[in-house]
Formats: structure tokens, sequence, C-alpha cells
């Protein structure tokens, strides 16, 4: 009993501590970032342009480039993933091996660095980009989009397969009692079954996307101003904050970093709180 209690007493500090570290963190950016209430800044960070020249420290254009690129690398990454987790469930009673194989794959592509999708992207995918477009640098949100897309891929393909896995294996059978076809298993039976999971992984892909940094930075041109379509160049919140240096640490300009880290901020919590509604959701509903 003891040594339950101790260890029960070591997991509980560390929620505490993890969850001080949190808030800290945020308390420690809202404090950077004051000044630029102080000095009725607030409004004109979230419309304006970034013109440092003309005294202008907008991230409007930094968030409608992350909402870009992340939206779209979902919209690329998610029939990918989808696909690649129903044949992982289509082969799983025939072909055990090749279904194990599949995974494999994808738990090894969620540990290549992501520096490594980049290099890839600047020598094989924006030069078709750029040949595809016509003109360009290549260097566009198209470009960091569906790289990206890859790289939140396979975090979808999991959460996706295990979110199969979890389907009652009696359903299934029934399917099957019923002369039933994989596909048609999978169509009316798992994807019904699953939507929660569908949904979860979805947002967290999503909060994946946008708190990339290097796919960004080395691929979407890191442009200031608001991109217009998918071949312009853009620059995420992300990017944006690796980017920019300001000697004054006083200035507006270090203080708008700040900014952009409590905007990320949100974000991933409305992220995490929309995975934890879905969760218990679909919990409630489960027979």
């Amino acid at each position: 009993m003891r040594a339950e209690w101790i260890i029960e007493s070591l997991l509980r500090a560390a929620a505490l501590a993890s969850a001080s570290v949190s808030v800290l963190i945020f308390a420690f950016m809202a404090y950077l970032g004051y000044p630029l209430v102080e000095k009725g800044q607030l409004g004109n960070l979230f419309t304006r342009p970034w013109l440092p020249d003309q005294g202008l420290y907008g991230i409007y254009p930094m968030i409608v480039g992350t909402l870009w690129i992340a939206s779209l690398a979902l919209l690329f990454g998610f029939p990918l993933s989808l696909g690649y987790a129903a044949l992982i469930q289509l082969t799983t009673d025939r072909k055990n091996a090749f279904s194990r194989f599949l995974r494999k794959v994808a738990e090894i592509m969620t540990g290549i660095p992501t520096v490594v999708y980049g290099f890839v992207g600047i020598f094989l995918l924006v030069p078709f980009i750029r040949r595809w477009l016509g003109g360009g640098s290549g260097m566009c949100i198209l470009s960091a989009a569906l790289l990206l897309a890859v790289v939140i891929s396979p975090t979808m393909i999991l959460f996706f397969t295990d979110s199969f896995a979890r389907v009652p294996r009696e359903h299934l059978r029934a399917v099957d009692a019923l002369g039933g076809r994989p596909a048609q298993k999978l169509l009316y039976v798992v994807l019904p079954r699953s939507l929660r999971g569908i949904g979860c992984g979805l947002v967290l892909a999503f909060g994946r996307a946008m708190g990339d940094t290097l796919i960004a930075l080395m691929v979407a041109g890191n442009a200031v101003a608001v991109p217009g379509s998918v071949s312009d160049s853009a620059r995420t919140l992300t990017a944006h904050i690796a980017l920019v240096t300001a000697a004054d640490f006083d200035s507006l300009e270090f203080r708008t970093l700040f900014a952009c880290g409590l905007v990320l901020y949100f974000m991933t919590t409305l992220t995490v709180t929309t995975v934890g509604v879905l969760g218990r959701r679909g919990e409630a509903r489960r027979p």
C-alpha cells in the first residue's frame, strides 16, 4: 500500500508540475506582450500588415498564412491517411504480415525529422511546382501544404488505424456471417463506428500542422503579405517567431513575437479541448 501511495503521489506531482509549467509559460508570454495593450496596438496587431519601417507590426498576414497552409495540408492529407488506414483494416484478416508492414512504415515515417522532409521538398517538390505553375519560385502555400500533408499523414494513419481496431469484433463477424465483402464491412460498420476517432485524428493533425515550423520556414517562401491564392508565398506564425530578430527587447517588434505565441497557445488549447470533448462524447455513446 505504501508503494502504491508513493507512486500515486509522484504521478500527481508530475501532473501538477506539468500544468504549472503550462500556466507559467502562458503568464510569461502575456506579461511580455502586455505593452501592446498599453500602447493601444492590440487592434492593429490583428488587422494591420507587417511593415516595421512604417511602424506597423500586425501579425494578421501570418495568421492567414498559418490557416491557409494548415487547412490545405489537412485537405490533402486526410484522404491519403484514411485510405492508408482502410487498406490496413482490409488486409488485417487476409494478409496479416502485409498489414503489419504498412503500419510499421507509418510508424517509421513519424520518426523522420521534419528537416529531412524540408530538404526533399526544396530539391524535388519546389522545382516541380515551379514548372507546373509556369513561373515563380515554387516556394508557396501549395508546396508547403503538400509537403506538410505528408508530415501529418502518419499521425492520422496511426490514429485512424487504432480507431478501426476498437470496433467490436462481434460486429465484424456478423458482417462476415452475412456474406459481406471487406469493403462493405469498412463502409457500413468500421467507418460509422470510428467517426469520433477520425474526428480526433483530424483535430490533432490540424494542431500539428499549425505548430510546424521547418516546413513553412523552408518551403512556403516567408512573404509577409496576405496571400491571395495557393501560388503565393506566405509566412506562418511559427516561422515568423523564428525569423524576426529584434535588437531592442522593449520594442513593439519584439513584443509582437509573444503575441504570436499567445495566438498559437490559444489555437493549441482549442485543439486539445476539442479532442477531449470528442473523446468524452465517444465514450458516452459507446454501448
